[in-house]
């Protein structure tokens, strides 16, 4: 959902990619569900295996795994304490995806500014 806003509402200055400690195959159903209420399709999403050398690499990071990372630290780490709604209810799906979109709203406008910490 992260990189589903990321993608929509900063693209003119990031490109953001999901990767996953644990990544499923696919998005889970009320996930695209919950995100087509706010016109995004993330159905085709797929997040990929967290490889920590790639990682290092990228402007920044942005944990919402609620575990440390392994490997080296990225350049800038930002950590997000982000309710999983996996396997629960659309609702629950709903309320990460409001949580999810106004930090992201945030984080856009902070690069934008040119202020992320």
């Amino acid at each position: 959902m992260a990189e589903g806003f990321a993608n929509c509402y900063g693209s003119d200055v990031l490109r953001a990619e999901s990767f996953g400690l644990a990544p499923v195959p696919h998005v889970p159903r009320n996930g695209v569900v919950a995100m087509r209420e706010k016109n995004i399709d993330i159905s085709k999403h797929v997040s990929r295996r967290y490889i920590p050398n790639d990682a290092i690499l990228a402007d920044i990071v942005v944990n919402m795994s609620d575990y440390q990372l392994p490997g080296p630290r990225p350049r800038r780490l930002i950590e997000w304490k982000i309710v999983d709604p996996y396997g629960q209810p659309l609702e629950a799906f709903q309320r990460t995806r409001d949580d999810l979109e106004q930090r992201v709203m945030a984080l856009i406008l902070n690069i934008r500014r040119g202020d992320v910490r």
